[in-house]
């Protein structure tokens, strides 16, 4: 299958450093583990189908809603919708022709849409064009595992729809479990770059050497057929990444197990995923009381459930909750 790899734009990356911590892992292939399989199976055992044709689960507009978006996105009568289009099952990931995008962010997306009347145009992206676009005014939205952080919301809005946890995955079979600093002291454990997990490992790996224990040997991988082979190989011990993703590998693969879970929040927060539109644009708003129509109609639930989120799921939607602190 296709890989998109991240490409850090010189601009961006000097002028959004901070903004690029989040619970969204690499954007390579994930899916490349999936083969030419039509179905999968999420960690809840549903099965997953893995074509282009999703048949999805649609709402009716509610005029009430739609009336909160600004004026500009309603008469042009589509949302554009940003996507870090990479190959990570179930977030957000190529179908069977490699060329569609499926996944649970997709899902809720055209559920907001449905809500909003209006058109739903998904734009792949790169992680961090995904905050480019929604700089310059190209996307209206990103709706692609975008944990709420403080540093982010200086720049932007938030609307949350499903919580922020991480998950260490290891190779079956031992007995290695990881609840906290202490337990990851002296081992090889693998994290992208740019993101909040990679944080949170960096904090711990200080914490243990202020207490007198081995650093965290931190290894960087951006694609997941990258860190799956060291992984086998024994180069690392376990990966941290988003546990919808690390949850649904391991499933897939009968070979690794999600031997840890910890919140995207860090210790002090519990981390949550937001749909993520530039500050002040209005349209925040709109997102929040759609979301809260799809969590209240039931399409919400259907959908994390048909993912295996069903356990990441959020009673409400909130506009710009407490994020991952800038001193995490």
């Amino acid at each position: 299958m296709s890989v998109i790899r991240r490409t850090f734009v010189p601009a961006a990356a000097a002028l959004a450093a901070a903004l690029l911590l989040s619970s969204c892992g690499s954007s390579g292939g994930a899916s490349a583990d999936l083969g030419a399989k039509k179905e999968g199976t999420a960690p809840n055992g549903a099965k997953v189908n893995l074509t282009p044709d999703q048949n999805r689960t649609h709402v009716a507009k509610v005029d009430a809603i739609a009336a909160l978006v600004p004026d500009e996105i309603r008469r042009r009568g589509t949302l554009q919708v940003a996507a870090a289009a990479g190959t990570v099952p179930p977030l957000v990931f190529y179908a069977t022709d490699d060329k569609t995008v499926i996944g649970n962010e997709t899902d809720i997306a055209y559920l907001v849409g449905d809500v909003l009347g209006l058109k739903v145009e998904l734009n792949p992206s790169s992680w961090e064009n995904v905050f480019v676009g929604l700089d310059s005014g190209k996307y209206d939205v990103g709706i692609t595992n975008i944990t709420v952080t403080e540093a982010r919301k200086e720049k932007y809005d938030f609307a949350t729809y499903r919580l922020d946890n991480l998950g260490f995955e290891a190779k079956k079979g031992g007995s290695w479990k990881i609840k906290g600093p202490a337990d990851v002291a002296g081992h090889t454990i693998g994290v992208s770059s740019g993101t909040n997990q990679e944080k949170l490992l960096l904090d711990w790996s200080a914490q243990d050497v202020k207490n007198g224990l081995k650093p965290v040997d931190v290894k960087y991988f951006q694609t997941s057929s990258d860190y799956y082979l060291a992984l086998g190989s024994g180069r690392i011990d376990a990966w941290l990444g988003p546990n919808p993703a690390t949850a649904f590998h391991a499933v897939q693969t009968g070979e690794t197990e999600v031997i840890g879970t910890y919140s995207g929040g860090g210790d002090t927060v519990l981390g949550k995923i937001g749909a993520t539109t530039k500050k002040d644009n209005g349209l925040v708003k709109a997102l929040n009381a759609a979301l809260n129509e799809i969590i209240k109609g039931g399409s919400y639930g259907e959908v994390l459930k048909r993912w295996g989120l069903d356990k990441e799921a959020v009673q409400t939607s909130e506009i710009n909750p407490p994020g991952l602190p800038k001193t995490n």
